[in-house]
């Protein structure tokens, strides 16, 4: 990771202090109609974990569900340089990605991203295949349905992570469903990990 990626990780960290600060002085009715203005990211820990994966099995197609202001995309982002692939990153929220797409261009990033604005549920279908590495942080009505879609693209040895899977507390009704239609499939391998929310991890058998 270069100067020009650890500057833009900067600017990040110091967004998160901030956001962090402002919506703990909110009502919980007031954060959730303002939650689209805040960086709600997977952290650290899990962004390393996330980079080292994508590295790690050399993956060349990654899709990120769920974009929002871009820090895991930065980190899939530099993944996807090292790899020579590319991250396909869906999300709803146009300002989100604007946003995303500056510090992706701040970091030298910028070639190895392929922003893409919608509902994924319709772009999704869309999605060239084979895909090695799934980044799925959505709202978490959208994880089980998000799932069904990208399963059939995913490599043999493919991974899908999905986050939020222990935190927050209100979504481990939807966070459960979602890791009992991950195992309902066979020719899947799936744990649970205790970094960052919690990331479910699922590994697609070779052979």
């Amino acid at each position: 990771m270069n100067d020009a990626f650890e500057n833009v990780l900067n600017v990040y960290r110091d967004r998160m202090r901030a956001d962090a600060k402002t919506s703990a002085s909110l009502a919980r009715e007031e954060f959730l109609r303002r939650r689209d203005d805040f960086l709600l990211a997977v952290g650290e820990d899990a962004a390393r974990f996330l980079h080292a994966l994508a590295v790690g099995i050399s993956a060349r197609r990654i899709v990120e569900l769920g974009t929002s202001y871009g820090f895991s995309t930065l980190f899939l982002a530099d993944a996807a340089r090292r790899t020579g692939g590319t991250v396909y990153t869906y999300d709803t929220v146009e300002r989100k990605q604007a946003y995303a797409r500056e510090r992706l261009a701040d970091a030298g990033l910028a070639a190895h991203v392929d922003f893409r604005h919608g509902d994924a549920l319709e772009l999704l279908r869309e999605q060239p295949g084979p895909v090695d590495l799934v980044l799925l942080d959505v709202w978490k009505d959208l994880y089980v349905p998000c799932f069904e879609l990208v399963y059939p693209l995913l490599s043999p040895g493919g991974v899908i992570v999905a986050d939020n899977m222990l935190h927050p507390p209100d979504a481990h009704a939807q966070a459960a469903a979602y890791r009992a239609a991950v195992r309902a499939k066979p020719d899947l391998e799936a744990a649970l990990l205790p970094i960052g929310h919690g990331l479910d991890v699922a590994v697609r058998k070779v052979g």
